[in-house]
């Protein structure tokens, strides 16, 4: 046993809630009812709570929402989940069907009988085609909604699981069809084949009616990596297979692989690289000097990947970023790419050709302000793309387009769930510590009187290059803004809203500018007396967890309320704990006593005080989340109540990371939540 691992387990022997990390532990899922059965006893008395709980099953099993679909060979599928179905149909209609008011669909599978059937607790987790036009697909089925899921080939003709088909037990895994009888797959071999995060280590070549155990290596990751995957994709130049490693959230090394051969695609390791047509798309996130010439960190090159393996390096730049611009997301049609830019928190749309070896680019007119999302309906053999558009007022609404033209036919849209026109939009900027400008917007109702008095509510999440764009939401619209509150959704350090340089600005050792962010809009909320710290509540989930446990420790006094969902909060052993391992790249060793020194800083499990007033807490995460553990949110809600502390704690015992398996958990979930945050924020 080495120095640090003595450490270690010190510190684990001095933490009095160490038994609540065992999950399905008796004495730790009796401890999750009896604090359930106090929330629910507190909150579902709230006269806020059955009105809201009704309204919001209503919207969650409405036929009225948009049933959104994947083309295969001709068809629309759809996953559909309501009051009659409650784990699910997935379905398929024409797209000529899909077109009208009321679609005539077709059953594919039943989720709900198969789970009667084979008494499991089946969750969707989706479908992977046999491209371009195969009848059989890959379906994914997790128990509970966890991360963890089973696959089994699936015959689209029969709609029946194929007896003798490929199937893989419950892991992490990915699978990428090669061709009606091999797969690439990456999945729990066995003894040493995950990585320390939990996730695979090793790809194989896996052909039908052999046993997964003699599939062939293709590739071995090292057990420190992150995870490994494969994958082939169609091109014009026949089918080409590529193989990464990961090996940490933001590290990867990239392979072509031909004739059973690796070769390495020299990318930075820290880019993203894939391939449009017979294009190599490479996404940098630091500069790179290479040829002689320097690319900024958050361009997008493009190059022949046949001339990128011969070595070729000159690139055409197919996006550029500045101060306030960023690549938000690339959709690939047969013959065009479609960048999403990011533009002050709002999207805009680029089309791309690639015509006699150049580039030819013009912007799409799209409608409305907020957020724009592209998706190719077929990338093989149209340029026909989904594009859906939204903001915080205003409903979805999904389209089909075709690129080459500004003309879209409007396919569905969502009704409005709340009367949006008594409300404004602002953005706003405060001003962080060390003088960044931070935006945020305000929903917020157009007659808001500037008193201090009004019930607002902050979002926020500040990692993983995640951007936090204009949205509507259903649920807060009718929960809370059809109630007088006021909305505010901060972009803070951490997350991708101006590229990397903003994910860059709160990572590992800069992580405190992101808790600085939040409390700055915050501070600014009260000095523009849109609300004040009794009447301001804020909420965050998963990393967002850890920010609104971060701010609650270092700023109490500025709060009235924190809803903390699936949170990482103690940060001393979160990568000890089921996928914690694969983000040291975002948070930092904290087996290192150098990234301790900065961690340990903030780590909220570890800096929550007896003697100090806190804000009112509801914490609530899933027994089923297999990606962060519950016993996050279990230590530090019994931490607090021993020392005293207003804090209320709900388990659901199915959900995986998003917290519900289905419309009624969902529906419960959030009616616990925002009787809460109107009880304590009124």
């Amino acid at each position: 046993m080495n120095e640090l691992t003595i450490a270690c387990a010190a510190q684990d022997a001095h933490d009095p809630y160490l038994w609540l990390e065992d999950i399905d532990g008796e004495a730790a899922l009796q401890w999750v009812r009896e604090r359930n059965a106090s929330t629910v006893n507190t909150l579902e008395r709230s006269p806020h709570f059955a009105p809201l709980h009704a309204r919001l099953q209503t919207i969650f099993n409405s036929r009225e929402r948009i049933p959104f679909v994947s083309q295969h060979a001709g068809l629309y599928y759809n996953f559909w989940r309501d009051d009659a179905h409650v784990r699910g149909l997935w379905r398929r209609t024409t797209p000529a069907q899909y077109a009208l008011p009321e679609p005539a669909w077709e059953t594919v599978l039943d989720l709900d009988h198969l789970a009667s059937a084979e008494q499991e607790n089946w969750v969707w987790s989706g479908a992977r085609f046999l491209p371009p036009d195969g009848q059989r697909c890959l379906i994914s089925l997790s128990r509970g909604g966890g991360d963890a899921s089973v696959l089994r080939e699936f015959d689209l003709r029969t709609c029946q699981f194929v007896a003798d088909g490929f199937q893989l037990p419950a892991a992490k895994s990915s699978a990428s069809w090669v061709e009606h009888d091999c797969l690439l797959v990456a999945t729990d071999f066995g003894p040493g084949s995950l990585t320390a995060s939990g996730y695979p280590r090793s790809v194989r070549e896996w052909r039908r009616g052999s046993a997964l155990a003699d599939a062939a290596l293709v590739y071995e990751a090292a057990p420190d990596d992150l995870a490994v995957a494969a994958w082939q994709t169609l091109t014009p130049e026949g089918a080409w297979q590529f193989v990464e490693r990961q090996i940490t959230f933001y590290t990867s090394h990239l392979f072509l692989r031909e004739h059973g051969q690796l070769h390495p695609i020299a990318k930075p390791d820290d880019a993203n690289a894939w391939t449009a047509w017979d294009q190599l798309l490479i996404e940098l996130r630091s500069d790179w000097t290479i040829g002689g010439q320097t690319w900024p960190q958050g361009a997008l090159l493009a190059i022949r990947l046949r001339a990128f393996m011969a070595g070729e390096r000159q690139f055409q730049v197919l996006f550029q970023p500045s101060a306030a611009r960023s690549l938000d997301s690339v959709a690939v049609t047969r013959d065009a790419l479609l960048l999403v830019e990011l533009d002050n928190v709002s999207n805009r749309i680029i089309e791309l050709r690639h015509i006699a070896g150049l580039w030819e680019r013009r912007t799409v007119a799209s409608p409305g302000f907020g957020s724009l999302e592209v998706s190719a309906e077929d990338r093989y053999s149209s340029d026909r793309y989904f594009l859906t558009v939204n903001d915080f007022l205003t409903p979805t609404t999904l389209y089909l387009a075709t690129a080459g033209s500004n003309t879209r036919h409007a396919l569905k849209a969502m009704p409005a769930w709340f009367d949006a026109a008594r409300c404004q939009v602002r953005q706003y900027q405060a001003q962080s510590r060390d003088g960044t400008a931070i935006p945020y917007f305000v929903v917020m109702p157009s007659d808001t009187a500037l008193d201090g008095n009004n019930p607002a509510l902050l979002y926020g999440y500040g990692g993983f290059e995640i951007s936090l764009k204009p949205s509507y939401s259903a649920v807060t619209g009718a929960a809370w803004l059809a109630h007088g509150g006021i909305h505010v959704v901060a972009n803070i350090r951490g997350g991708g809203e101006f590229g990397p340089r903003w994910h860059q600005g709160a990572l590992r050792e800069h992580r405190q500018n992101a808790f600085d962010d939040f409390i700055a809009v915050a501070e600014d909320l009260v000095a523009r007396k849109l609300s004040s710290p009794r009447h301001l509540g804020i909420m965050g989930g998963s990393n967002g967890g850890l920010l609104v446990g971060a701010a609650m420790t270092q700023r109490p006094d500025l709060f009235g309320a924190v809803v903390c969902q699936v949170p990482l909060l103690d940060m001393r052993r979160y990568h000890r704990l089921l996928a914690g391992a694969s983000w040291m790249g975002e948070y930092g060793d904290p087996d290192l006593p150098a990234d301790w020194a900065f961690i340990g800083r903030y780590s909220p499990y570890q800096q929550v005080r007896a003697g100090q007033r806190y804000p009112r807490a509801l914490l609530t995460t899933s027994t089923r989340d297999d990606r962060v553990h519950p016993g996050h949110a279990r230590k530090m809600v019994a931490r607090m109540q021993a020392q005293g502390h207003d804090v209320l704690y709900w388990e659901n015992l199915d959900g995986g990371h998003a917290g519900a398996a289905n419309n009624e958990q969902q529906a419960r979930m959030w009616a616990l939540t925002y009787s809460f945050l109107r009880d304590t924020l009124a």
